[in-house]
């Protein structure tokens, strides 16, 4: 689902570029950083976290993808300077293979860790987002999350303000819930802020799903 104006505008401001190097600074001490790795983003916006996943967490290089063709545009211009580092794709979190299909990416098991900026919140089937980050990850990979619950979507100014899909949104609990049944086991690498209106992690990618156990 897209973002509205609004939304845009924040999450393209000063402020949110601020509080993203808070966010990555919390996702590293749960989940270390990945130097050399082949990572997959979703949802990346303008390439601000791309770029914090290149400079900060030190991946080799990163597939990106967001389903509104303005913000790859401008993630284009952000990452000018790690040219042949980064890939870009417009497309659907829900379908990475399709997105990337331009230029290979996507394949089952190909990446070795997952980031999700504030994305999974947007999508409608966001189990079946789950389950394709689950499908990318190499055995051993990381996912690193940071979501917005149905906590904060239930607030009066998120409403007013933003447009999200209005049914099936998960709180942290239902979140953390939902990912070993595709295989990603979480521990005690997670954190909420803020009443619990927004949820940080890092899940890592096991050998078989749950769903596969059964």
């Amino acid at each position: 689902m897209l973002m509205n104006r609004i939304e845009t505008a924040l999450v393209t401001s000063p402020p949110r570029r601020w509080l993203q190097h808070y966010e990555v600074h919390l996702l590293t001490r749960l989940g270390g950083r990945t130097p050399g790795a082949r990572v997959a983003e979703i949802g990346c916006g303008s390439g601000y976290g791309t770029k914090l996943i290149l400079d900060k967490f030190g991946a080799a290089g990163v597939d990106a993808v967001d389903l509104d063709p303005a913000m790859i545009t401008r993630a284009d211009r952000r990452l000018q300077r790690y040219s042949g580092r980064v890939r870009l794709a417009q497309g659907s979190a829900t379908d990475l293979r399709a997105a990337f299909s331009t230029f290979g990416g996507g394949t089952d098991a190909s990446y070795d860790a997952v980031f999700d900026f504030a994305i999974i919140h947007h999508i409608p089937d966001w189990r079946g987002a789950l389950a394709e980050v689950a499908r990318v990850l190499t055995p051993g990979g990381r996912f690193f999350f940071d979501e917005v619950t149905a906590a904060a979507l239930a607030r009066p100014s998120y409403r007013r303000l933003f447009d999200h899909p209005g049914k099936d949104r998960f709180t942290a609990g239902e979140f953390l819930a939902e990912l070993p049944r595709h295989g990603l086991q979480v521990g005690d690498r997670w954190a909420t802020r803020v009443g619990g209106d927004y949820l940080l992690g890092v899940a890592t990618k096991s050998g078989r799903t749950e769903k596969e156990t059964t």
